[in-house]
Formats: structure tokens, C-alpha cells, sequence
């Protein structure tokens, strides 16, 4: 009822009612939810701290690892602490400007984790195809500098979003049925035309998607066709098991990001409960796997934190 009085009372407001259909449910999904993003923060603030106390590590595969660490925690720390106040405390208020800025840096961060991920391709490419160069070619700085290239390119393609979303109009209905300010989820609560705000999200979707699939797709074509030249059978398997990690992030990030967007958009026949869960699972999962990926299947980030995590 409170919230009912929310939405026709208070025009700076939206209401985030959390998984509709599920309320009843909300303290037991709540725990799958902390549990994730405890795992995801201990996981990527290990990954920070032991490349930035080893100085062995302070490459440029390493450096990429940081940065994609930053944005997964930034990714889960813009939803997971608002959900969890929705789960445990009933807090479903959220302003206006809350609402908008959580959709523009869930969005930058989301769209330079790909760009990341378009990078770490290209660095296992020239790492394979082009070793001798490698040390010239992607250097600590110019990896630096790629970083805030894509940090940039991503605010300047986002940042329309929360412009577009100002010049709507919302009416009676302030409730967003979802845990989190999600794009799409804002626009379909405007009583006003919303056809521009549609279709630019829905480029920039396959924009930036199709692209960076077309640069990773092209990136691993090019380091099989050399793989496939090599003739030791041992060096073949070495060279593809410093590939799998990379890869096994990128599809899960690409194809459950892909997926959950567009079901989001075009899903009609989706459950509201199963769009939700699946947009927070595309934030809460990956986060949680990547360092474990990496920590798994890299030697030297595996043999540093076991070093640590002996001496404890």
C-alpha cells in the first residue's frame, strides 16, 4: 500500500518491486544473491591485490585481468546492495536521478567489460600469431591507454540513455517490475511516445555486441589457423589451454547478455520472473566465475595465489 501511495504522490520517485510473482520467495532468493556477490568480491579483490603486489605479474594479460576485475565488481555493486535492501528491508524507493545514474554506470561498465574482453582477444592473437613482437607491440602503457579508450567510447555510446530517459514523461504508474533500473524496464513504465529510446538501445545492443563477436570471432580464427600449423601435438594443446579461459569468459558473457537483453525487448511470451532472473543472473554469474576461470587455468595467477593463501 505503501508503495501505492509512492507512485501517485511522489513524482521523484520509482518503486522497484523487486520479482514479481516471486515476493514470497524474495528472503530465499536473497541468499543465492549475497552469496554470489561475497564470492564475486573476494574472487576479483584477490585478482587485484595479488597482480598488484606481484611484480611478475605486472604484464600485459595481467593488467587486462585488473580491469576486467574493476568492472565486474563495479557491475554487482550497482544492483546487488539495492536488491538485497528490496529482499531484507522492503526498501523498493528509488529517485529519479538514483535510478538513471545506476543505469548509466550498470551500462558504461557493462558495455567496457566487452571492450575488455575485445582487447584480451587481440592480446592472446599477437601473443600467438606474433610472439616476437609481443613486448612491442602491447606494452603496460599502451594497454593503459586502450583501457581509457574504452572507458571513454563507452560513456560518450551510453550516456544518450539517461539524456533520452529525462525527456519522457511518467505518469501514475512509477513501478518498475524488476530489483534494479533497468533500460528497457524504465521506458516500458512511460506514459509518453518512446519509440527514439527503443531504437537507440536496441542499436547500440547489437552495435556493440555484433562487433566485438565479428573482433573475437576474427581473433581466435586467426590464432586456430596458426595452432593448427604448429606441429608438435604438446605445443598445439599448450598453446589452445592459454585460450580456453578467455574464451570460456566471452561466451559466457556475450551469449548471456545477448540473451537476456533480448528477451527483455522481444520476449513477450517470457514470464516477467524469468526476464528478471535472467538480467540478474547475467550481472551476478559471471562476476563470480571469472576469477575462478582464471585463477584455474593461468599457472602463474594460480601459483601467486596459493602463495598468499599459504601464508594466512
Amino acid at each position: 500500500m505503501e508503495a501505492l501511495n509512492l507512485t501517485t504522490s511522489d513524482p521523484s520517485t520509482f518503486i522497484l518491486n523487486g520479482i514479481p510473482g516471486l515476493e514470497a520467495a524474495h528472503i530465499w532468493i536473497s541468499i543465492p544473491f549475497f552469496m554470489f556477490y561475497i564470492i564475486s568480491l573476494l574472487g576479483n579483490f584477490t585478482v587485484l591485490f595479488v597482480v598488484g603486489k606481484e611484480l611478475t605479474l605486472h604484464k600485459p594479460m595481467f593488467l587486462l585481468l585488473c580491469m576486467l576485475a574493476l568492472t565486474d565488481i563495479g557491475q554487482s555493486t550497482c544492483i546487488v546492495p539495492k536488491a538485497l535492501s528490496i529482499f531484507w528491508f522492503h526498501s523498493n524507493g528509488i529517485t529519479v536521478n538514483s535510478c538513471f545514474i545506476q543505469i548509466f554506470f550498470l551500462n558504461v561498465l557493462g558495455v567496457t567489460h566487452l571492450a575488455v574482453l575485445v582487447i584480451m582477444a587481440f592480446d592472446r592473437y599477437v601473443a600467438i600469431c606474433n610472439p616476437l613482437r609481443y613486448a612491442t607491440i602491447l606494452t603496460n602503457a599502451r594497454i593503459a591507454k586502450l583501457g581509457l579508450v574504452c572507458f571513454t567510447g563507452a560513456v560518450l555510446l551510453i550516456l544518450p540513455e539517461p539524456l533520452l530517459l529525462w525527456r519522457l514523461p511518467f505518469c501514475a504508474n512509477r513501478v518498475i517490475p524488476h530489483t534494479y533500473c533497468e533500460y528497457i524496464a524504465v521506458v516500458k513504465i512511460s506514459c509518453g511516445e518512446t519509440t527514439v529510446n527503443r531504437m537507440y538501445s536496441l542499436v547500440i545492443l547489437l552495435v556493440i555486441i555484433g562487433s566485438d563477436l565479428i573482433l573475437i570471432g576474427l581473433s581466435y580464427g586467426l590464432i586456430i589457423k596458426a595452432v593448427l600449423r604448429i606441429s608438435s601435438k604438446k605445443a598445439n594443446r599448450k598453446t589452445l589451454n592459454t585460450c580456453i579461459p578467455h574464451i570460456c569468459v566471452m561466451v559466457m558473457a556475450c551469449t548471456t547478455g545477448l540473451f537476456s537483453s533480448l528477451t527483455h525487448r522481444f520476449g513477450q511470451g517470457i514470464a516477467t520472473h524469468v526476464h528478471i532472473l535472467l538480467a540478474n543472473l547475467y550481472i551476478l554469474v559471471p562476476p563470480m566465475f571469472n576469477p575462478i576461470i582464471y585463477g584455474v587455468k593461468i599457472k602463474e595467477l594460480r601459483d601467486k595465489v596459493r602463495k598468499y593463501t599459504c601464508r594466512m
